[in-house]
């Protein structure tokens, strides 16, 4: 049985993650930590203290779903404790996963951050990531709800990093291209552009361009509830009861 602790189970992510740590076998729900006790998490034990939270009720594993500099300062305790983070909160900077890797080096616990926990968008930044060796030149479309604060998604940023790997840094479009409209371009990564949709009644959804001569090569996927993350959140916590570093991304876990 893993003991499992929740951060943020108030979120549209926590209250699923909470019903799947409850229904999966070999989880033991041990505490919620929250920015205030409700009525509707009065049947589990809150606590508002992180610190709080790891010493009474001494968890293995600390489910992270709250915000970028939550996230951080959940993350960092919980690995000074021995309790192994997964965190699906995005916005890490690089500086953040370098500290992060060296905690988990120096306590020898292991932490799993997920841009996103969906197999199915996993599989498709690991798809781009092998079609980028023979089409260079892509766009990323991520479409959000109106309610996401950072822009572009961890996701597509993770996917725009995978693609790099297989994709000679180079600016797509004419040479002499210009912006009527500041940003109509989109983010830039290494050349490759990143466009950002937020609107009402979208919940995770990408795309992912490969243009060629003649042809068109089109990566979607789409997450129309947010239990899609869920089986990924499992997997998670499984495996970083295995680990001893720190995994950044999904795709590193995944055979």
């Amino acid at each position: 049985m893993i003991r499992v602790a929740l951060a943020g189970p108030r979120g549209k992510m926590g209250a699923e993650a909470l019903e799947m740590i409850e229904q999966q076998d070999g989880f033991e729900l041990v505490g919620l930590l929250d920015s205030k006790v409700t009525d509707e998490l009065s049947d589990y034990p809150v606590f508002i203290s992180i610190l709080d939270l790891l010493k009474e009720t001494n968890p293995q594993v600390l489910i992270d779903l709250t915000t970028p500099e939550l996230g951080m300062s959940h993350t960092t305790e919980a690995i000074r404790h021995g309790v192994r983070p997964v965190v699906g909160t995005t916005g890490f900077t690089p500086d953040d996963l370098e500290q992060l890797n060296q905690l988990c080096e120096e306590y020898k616990v292991g932490c799993i951050i997920a841009p996103n926990f969906s197999i199915g968008a996993v599989l498709m930044m690991r798809f781009a990531e092998q079609a980028a060796r023979y089409m260079q030149d892509v766009e990323i479309i991520e479409m959000h709800h109106n309610q996401k604060l950072d822009a572009p998604s961890g996701t597509a940023i993770k996917t725009a990093e995978l693609i790099q790997t297989n994709r000679v840094s180079h600016r797509q479009g004419h040479e002499n291209e210009e912006e009527a409209l500041q940003g109509a371009r989109g983010a830039d990564i290494e050349g490759i552009k990143l466009h950002s949709v937020r609107l009402p009644g979208l919940v995770a959804h990408q795309q992912v361009l490969f243009g060629g001569e003649g042809q068109l090569l089109t990566l979607r996927h789409d997450s129309f509830t947010r239990g899609s993350f869920m089986p990924g959140v499992a997997l998670c916590v499984k495996e970083v009861m295995k680990r001893n570093e720190l995994i950044y991304g999904l795709e590193n876990i995944i055979d």
